[in-house]
This record gives structure tokens, C-alpha cells and sequence, in this order.
């Protein structure tokens, strides 16, 4: 198959999948469930293209499948399991205000078909990696990426795993999380992600997909500027006093030595 039919294929398939979505969440009142499925997608996507592609470098794709997989489940799972019992997230709830009884169809395409559009923009390295069947071998930029992904993988779960543990201490309310990887970056989580994403497109480029650079650069602007730490930490710093000094003292994304508060 042709790789703008997988890519036609898999959007089909996203489209489909994110209408559904969109029916249970007005059935549940509640859009965050979107967000349960963001790491699904791709997992979803990257085994669509590989069906769709029998001659594609088998090593690579088996590779590819598996990291993808490991890192869309864990993070669908951790966001389920976050968000179990609880309200629709202040996001969705703030534009269901603003929108009234319009929401219903808004939300389709304000929350479901963009999130879609962009997940399978995101996702090409991933359809390219699955459908070049050259290099037939894989080469030292597969082998890096792994190690890329391996220290996005860490940075990302074990620093999900942090802040679970600390905001399920009671005493903790109110309080910020500045120990373990929280000490060196406000968003290990955040950085995590991202670098992951590099690592997806090191194995597209050892593919040939150089021109997928685009993919990690959205998702790398997405994390930093709209929906991860510029959102994230407007709030924080309204709610929680104590955030401002942890902001002078810890970088925001890249991991670092703390520097010394100024107060």
C-alpha cells in the first residue's frame, strides 16, 4: 500500500475513533475522557500502519510497536486511573460554561476533531517508520533512539509515579512537590514526553523520514505553550503561593541543578 493511502487509512480510522469518543462523552458529560485516549491513539495509529504495511523492515517495526505501546498504554492508563471518579477537568468544564447548550456540537470540533487532526499530524514518523522497508538493518540512530526514549520513559513515568504519591499524602495539600525529579525540572513529566517524541523521529530519520521533524517540534510547542506548562502553570501560581519561589529556583523544562531562591 502506498503511504498516502496508510496515511489516509490511518486518519480514517482516528476520525472514526474520536466521533465515538465524542458520543460517550455527552453521554457522560464529561470531555476529559479525550484525554484518557491521547496516548491510546497512537498506539492505535502505529498498529494500523503496520498492518497496513507487510513489507516494511519487520525489526524496526516490532522495535518501533513496542516502545510506542509501552509509552501510549502507561500514560492512557495513568490518566485513566488520575482521573477515575472525578470531574471533568477545569479545561473542558470552563468552555462547557462558555459555550452553554452549544457545547454538545462544539466539543466535537473544538475538542474531539482537533485533538484528532493533531494526533495524526503528530503521528507520521510512526506511519513512516512502519511503511520504508530500508535500511533492510537497523542502524546506530535506532540504537540511539532507544536510549533517547529510555531516559524520556524515566523521566515521564517516574515522574508521574512522584507526583501520584505525593498528592495522595493528605498532609501534602496545598503544598509543592520539590524532591526527586521535581527538583531538577517543575515538568520531568512534561520533558519526558517530549523527548520520547525526538526519539520516535530518530527511528523515522534512520528510515528516512528526516522530513517528519515537524512531528516532535508540534509536540515538543503543544507540551511548552498550549496545553502543558504555560496552561498548567498560570494556574499553580494563583493557587499555590509557595509555586513563585519554586519557579526562581527550578528550571521549567529541561532538567538542571536548582539555583539558589533569591528571597
Amino acid at each position: 500500500m502506498a503511504f498516502l493511502e496508510v496515511c489516509l487509512t490511518v486518519g480514517l480510522l482516528i476520525l472514526l475513533a474520536m466521533v465515538a469518543l465524542w458520543g460517550v462523552s455527552l453521554r457522560l458529560r464529561n470531555a476529559s475522557i479525550v484525554d484518557i485516549f491521547w496516548g491510546a491513539g497512537f498506539v492505535l495509529a502505529n498498529w494500523c500502519a503496520f498492518a497496513l504495511t507487510p513489507d516494511g523492515f519487520s525489526p524496526r517495526q516490532w522495535l518501533l510497536g513496542a516502545l510506542v505501546t509501552i509509552w501510549g498504554l502507561r500514560l492512557s492508563l495513568y490518566i485513566l486511573r488520575r482521573n477515575w471518579g472525578k470531574e471533568e477537568d477545569f479545561r473542558y468544564r470552563k468552555w462547557r460554561e462558555e459555550a452553554g447548550g452549544k457545547w454538545w456540537w462544539q466539543s466535537l470540533f473544538k475538542v474531539f476533531l482537533l485533538q484528532g487532526l493533531l494526533l495524526w499530524i503528530i503521528s507520521t514518523p510512526l506511519l513512516v517508520a512502519q511503511h520504508s522497508p530500508a535500511p533492510a538493518r537497523l542502524t546506530a540512530l535506532d540504537f540511539v533512539a532507544v536510549a533517547v526514549w529510555a531516559v524520556g520513559f524515566f523521566f515521564e513515568a517516574v515522574g508521574d509515579w512522584q507526583m501520584a504519591r505525593f498528592r495522595a499524602d493528605p498532609a501534602n495539600k496545598g503544598q509543592v512537590l520539590r524532591s526527586g525529579l521535581w527538583r531538577t525540572t517543575r515538568h520531568p513529566n512534561y520533558f519526558g514526553d517530549a523527548t520520547q517524541w525526538w526519539a520516535y523521529y530518530l527511528i523515522a530519520a534512520a528510515a528516512g523520514g528526516f522530513w517528519t521533524i515537524f512531528s516532535p517540534l508540534l509536540m515538543t510547542l503543544l507540551l511548552l505553550r498550549v496545553s502543558g506548562v504555560t496552561l498548567l502553570e498560570r494556574t499553580l501560581q494563583e493557587t499555590k503561593p509557595a509555586y513563585r519561589d519554586y519557579v526562581e529556583t527550578t528550571g521549567a523544562f529541561v532538567p538542571w541543578f536548582p539555583r539558589r531562591s533569591r528571597r
